[in-house]
Parts: C-alpha cells; sequence; structure tokens
C-alpha cells in the first residue's frame, strides 16, 4: 500500500508544479546569419566562401568612390545592376596568383576600382549570375 500512496503523491506534486509553473510564450525566429562582409582591398569572390579577389579582377564599375559595392550576400548595386569581371583572376578558373587576405590594404599602386587598361571579358551580377549586357555603369 506504501507504493500507492508514494504514486499519489508523486501524482499530486507533479500537478501542482504544472499549474504553478509561468505560462511560456512560444516564440519562432528566423533569420539567416550571414556576417558581415569581408573586408578585401579589391572586392570578394561572389561565391562561398568568399575569398578576397585580386587586383584586376573587377572593372570600376564595381566600386564607388574606391570602395567596393559588394557581391554575394552583401551585394548593394541596384537590381539591373551588370558589372564587368576579368575572368583570367578567378581561382575557379585556375588562377594562382597573389590573393589579397582579408584586412589587407590596398597597395598605393594598385588602387580599388582604378585598374590601368582593364580589359574585362565577362559580365556579372553581383549575385553570383554570370552573363548578360545590362547597363554599365562608370
Amino acid at each position: 500500500m506504501n507504493r500507492y500512496k508514494y504514486l499519489a503523491f508523486v501524482a499530486i506534486v507533479g500537478t501542482f508544479l504544472t499549474a504553478t509553473a509561468p505560462a511560456v510564450k512560444a516564440q519562432i525566429a528566423i533569420g539567416v546569419g550571414i556576417g558581415v562582409a569581408p573586408e578585401c582591398p579589391y572586392g570578394y569572390y561572389d561565391y562561398n566562401p568568399y575569398p578576397c579577389a585580386p587586383y584586376g579582377y573587377y572593372g570600376p564599375e564595381w566600386f564607388t568612390g574606391g570602395v567596393f559595392i559588394g557581391a554575394g550576400p552583401w551585394f548593394r548595386g541596384r537590381h539591373n545592376f551588370r558589372g564587368h569581371v576579368d575572368n583570367r583572376f578567378d581561382a575557379q578558373r585556375g588562377y594562382r596568383g597573389h590573393m589579397p587576405n582579408r584586412g589587407e590594404r590596398p597597395t598605393m599602386a594598385q588602387r580599388p576600382g582604378r585598374v590601368a587598361n582593364f580589359r574585362g571579358n565577362e559580365v556579372r551580377d553581383g549575385r553570383g549570375h554570370v552573363g548578360g549586357g545590362g547597363d554599365r555603369q562608370h
């Protein structure tokens, strides 16, 4: 009989604790944690893991006042933006030259958006899409 008294006591205490527990409102939060855009002296590629792009990859339309307008999830250009790149400097296409590090500063001779004799051979929209002519900003 002691067993039944014990179970009854546990059930009563459990019911009491459940009845006195504060009501908790359900919260649902959905977010995309894309983090802070990489600080790269000449911009960063528009694909994961967004490594820094070398000097000469982006044409002048990708910079405003020497500041990179972005690519990938941090892109801040117009919806119909199209900018030229020189894909010979793309690591996914076999480029093995100097790759700047995040946080590195541009050299005096290599200013962002001022590539001498830039010859872009591909048009991109900053969101990872290649092709199209679109508007060319200067």
